[in-house]
């Protein structure tokens, strides 16, 4: 059955002074904001009610509108109800607006049952219902169930899709992970065959996507392609292109796209200039990221507290931390108030300097303020106090920390089984991994690694043996951490046949080898004078392009014989100094 495109309503405000009394009331709030705006117009719905005679279903819609606007859309529901209680009947845009609310609630199959009254009533459902369905589809992540709806449309003629329904198809495909077949639409919309054209906003979507998945190149094909069509690029294109690039360390081409939309009369925003200053900490670049700070002024635009706090944590990574607290400073001068993600990158910073005091009196003073920590604030904390060599305080810590409510993630426990495995706490942290109810957790390869590598080290490597089988047992891949933890711990007990055997399985199982794989492998053999093992392993790994650490360097030159004497130790080790790593470092 074919749907028909309807005109947009027009609302007339002289049928009677009833009429233009209402439509000034929800003119006015319309333009209102706040909470406010809500009950008052939950009054006016009250009002109209009981208003003889009711005032027309168009005056009921706006009103409804308004509130659905304001995300109220269990609220918008009751509303509806109320008018079919009262006898005022429904047509296509209040049944439209049902469904919008209920998919916009996860209740997308009552939007389905919508659509089937509307058969039943005689009412042919519109465009803006199909529409409204496939976007609820895509809100429910069912993607391809929204494609399918799609494709009947254009199969069976029931509608002509409009910008709009290939815009959420595209967006859905993207936020899905499926940017080809996005890109295939996107394609198709070009086509001569289509007659709905693609807007900047479909160009926008793939773009975003391709650069997220790490394909920045192709982004910058299909700008290219978009521009050469005539579709003028929005803010939103550059910064999508611009944060591709800088995640690819490509910060010059980036600053040069800067230059470019500029050329174009496009006007970057905060947003865009944040990216780069994010992306300049990032690579330890704080004074270009402090020039991009300056820049941004220049053209009258004034950081966030997301700039600043890229900031603050580009002084943390190099350990610049009384720097970054001046940064604090700049933004009180600019009325910018600091949230917890700042707070929490100063004292991330604090405890990777040792300065564990300061990290604490800080800590304190920011719930002084009012500001709750979260969970990044506890786990920078937690690390701290156990680098400190403090393990009772972060025991301490996390106790609170669950005291209060706040569920610690994955982070925080493979930062707290690290800090009690290295402070011969390995039976506590078995013990709490026991305890622990998420499957997710208690599945995660990191904690098997954390918890067998302290086991190895505190003496119990039958422990460590039991761990490995029992995440192998769960189905779980042990990765190539997980391997020279065990390769280790094999060597540490003399067991060099098993730690060889282990790493020829790790390979079978498709888990190569890494430098660190080796090196321990090495340094070990070295320590129990197993020279020859030792060089066969050498020679594997350099073949493989890895070269030997410091701590490996130094086992083999103490176990070189004097000049004069033979030894291929020797002959490996000056063959070393023009063996290029697979990094690109000598």
């Amino acid at each position: 059955m074919n749907c028909t495109r309807r005109t947009p309503l027009r609302y007339y405000s002289t049928a009677s002074l009833s009429t233009y009394h209402f439509n000034q009331r929800i003119g006015y709030l319309k333009n209102g904001a706040g909470a406010t705006k809500v009950d008052d117009a939950l009054q006016l719905f009250d009002e109209m009610l009981q208003r003889k005679p009711s005032p027309s279903i168009t005056e009921f819609t706006k009103l409804i509108t308004l509130i659905v606007k304001k995300k109220q859309y269990s609220t918008a529901l009751i509303l509806l109800d109320q008018m079919k209680l009262m006898g005022i009947p429904a047509n296509i845009y209040t049944i439209n607006i049902s469904i919008n609310c209920h998919c916009r609630l996860d209740q997308v199959a009552y939007g389905f049952a919508l659509l089937a009254t509307l058969f039943k009533q005689g009412h042919p459902p519109d465009l803006a219902t199909y529409n409204t369905l496939i976007h609820g589809l895509v809100l429910a992540d069912r993607v391809f169930e929204a494609v399918e709806l799609f494709k009947k449309l254009l199969r069976e003629k029931v509608c002509e899709p409009d910008q709009i329904t290939f815009g959420t198809v595209i967006n859905g495909l993207c936020k899905a992970g499926h940017t080809s077949k996005a890109l295939e639409l996107l394609r198709f919309m070009e086509s001569v065959s289509c007659k709905c054209k693609p807007y900047v906003e479909h160009y926008n979507a793939v773009i975003d996507s391709l650069c997220k998945d790490r394909m920045v190149d192709r982004a910058l094909e299909l700008f290219a392609i978009m521009t050469q069509k005539g579709v003028i690029a929005s803010v939103i294109t550059y910064n999508s292109l611009i944060h591709g690039l800088c995640n690819f360390g490509r910060e010059t081409e980036a600053a040069q796209m800067l230059r470019d939309m500029e050329e174009e009369g496009v006007s970057p925003g905060v947003d865009t200039f944040t990216i780069l200053v994010d992306s300049f900490c990032k690579q330890g670049s704080v004074k270009d990221a402090e020039l991009t700070i300056q820049a941004m002024l220049r053209r009258g635009l004034h950081p966030n507290v997301i700039t600043y706090n890229a900031l603050i944590d580009g002084y943390c990574l190099r350990g610049e931390v009384d720097d970054a607290e001046k940064v604090i400073d700049r933004m009180m001068e600019r009325d910018i108030v600091p949230d917890i993600i700042t707070y929490s990158r100063l004292i991330d910073g604090y405890c990777k300097k040792k300065r564990i005091d300061k990290a604490m009196r800080l800590f304190q003073e920011i719930q002084d303020k009012g500001l709750i920590p979260n969970v990044v604030t506890y786990s920078s904390m937690l690390q701290g106090l156990f680098e400190s060599g403090n393990p009772a305080a972060a025991s301490e810590l996390f106790n609170k920390m669950q005291a209060k409510g706040l569920a610690p993630n994955i982070c925080t426990y493979r930062i707290l089984f690290h800090g009690m495995c290295n402070n011969s706490q390995c039976t506590d942290a078995l013990a709490l991994f026991r305890s622990l109810e998420s499957k997710e957790l208690m599945e995660d390869v990191g904690l098997y690694n954390i918890l067998i590598d302290g086991c190895s080290k505190c003496g119990n490597p039958n422990v460590a043996m039991d761990l490995f089988d029992e995440l192998c047992l769960k189905g779980l891949k042990p990765n190539v951490r997980t391997y020279t933890v065990m390769i280790n711990g094999f060597c540490q007990e003399g067991l060099f046949g098993k730690a060889k055997e282990l790493l020829r399985k790790m390979e079978e199982n498709g888990c190569l080898p890494n430098s660190v794989t080796y090196n321990v492998l090495v340094q070990e053999l070295l320590k129990k004078n197993e020279c020859q093992e030792a060089e066969i392993f050498l020679k594997e790994m350099i073949n493989r392009g890895f070269m030997p650490d410091h701590a490996t360097f130094e086992n083999l030159l103490v176990r070189i014989p004097n000049v004069g004497k033979d030894s291929r130790l020797r002959t490996i080790v000056l063959k070393l100094t023009s063996v290029e790593r697979k990094d690109g470092r000598t």
